[in-house]
């Protein structure tokens, strides 16, 4: 997978809207919203000695979020019989599934993917005129999921970590502060991890990758009632703080896979979070 930025602008996708500026020994953490830029990206797919029916689904983008990034289209070459776009009814991601006669010996595909973004902050010192989520977007995200009950365990500690809190805001950030103060990343799980985070309230192992700790935010900001998901991507590139650990550093972007967490609030709208990458740089980066 190779990533082409049409723009010569080396400023990153702020993927780590939540870290605290304490990180930042050097660089204070104060982002603003940059221009917005176009990239490309590739996406080859070989398939080596096959030896009958083959099939591929390869991710496509489809946030599509006008305060910062657009999908822009798909282009894909293939020597399949068939490639079609799918889309995901409940949560709207978006795959194209390609599917190859028997009879072919080497299968390949090759998906080319534009999209258009920018860098965004939140102001938590004034609340904007923001559009609330409808009735039906509350009730999908806050909604609990197999790997993301919302009662039991997850319901008490929840409660236990926002405590007083009146606003959502105070509690959005208390789950949050707790989670970057209580988890920490562990390079042995596999991928970026698969959210199951009541076995992880029950074994208090808080270790894990993005999928496992930004699930934890989710989980818990749903059991009290704030709208919360996760939003699955892949970083574009450089980190516009020096991290190297939270860009995408060369050209080949195919381990750059990251989830990250959103909350939504009233008067901010959905407001990225990502305490999983707290923990990242805490364990990958010198210190500052």
């Amino acid at each position: 997978m190779l990533r082409r930025e049409f723009l010569r602008n080396t400023a990153a996708l702020m993927v780590a809207g939540g870290l605290p500026r304490a990180a930042f020994a050097d660089a204070p953490f104060a982002p603003q919203p940059g221009p917005w830029r176009k990239f490309e990206i590739t996406t080859r797919v070989e398939i080596i000695a096959s030896g009958g029916k083959a099939q591929a689904w390869l991710p496509l983008p489809a946030v599509a979020e006008p305060e910062w990034t657009q999908p822009l289209g798909n282009e894909w070459t293939t020597n399949a019989k068939s490639a079609a776009l799918k889309r995901d009814a409940k949560y709207g991601a978006q795959m194209l599934h390609v599917e190859w006669a028997d009879a072919e010996s080497a299968p390949e595909v090759e998906l080319v993917s534009r999209i258009t973004t920018c860098d965004r902050a939140i102001d938590f010192s004034k609340q904007g005129s923001v559009q609330p989520i409808s009735i039906a977007e509350r009730k999908l995200y806050t909604a609990a999921t197999e790997l993301m009950p919302t009662d039991g365990i997850v319901k008490t500690t929840a409660e236990r970590i926002v405590g007083w809190a009146f606003t959502d805001l105070q509690k959005a950030r208390r789950i949050y502060e707790w989670i970057v103060d209580n988890t920490f990343r562990d390079p042995k799980t596999r991928g970026c991890g698969i959210g199951d985070i009541a076995s992880m309230l029950k074994s208090g192992d808080f270790g894990g990758k993005c999928a496992d700790l930004n699930a934890l935010y989710v989980g818990l900001a749903r059991a009290v009632g704030l709208p919360a998901r996760d939003v699955y991507g892949i970083r574009i590139a450089p980190s516009r703080f020096g991290y190297k650990s939270l860009g995408a550093n060369t050209e080949v972007i195919s381990k750059a896979q990251h989830c990250r967490a959103e909350v939504f609030l009233s008067g901010f709208g959905w407001v990225p979070v990502d305490p999983a990458d707290v923990r990242k740089v805490v364990l990958e980066e010198p210190a500052r």
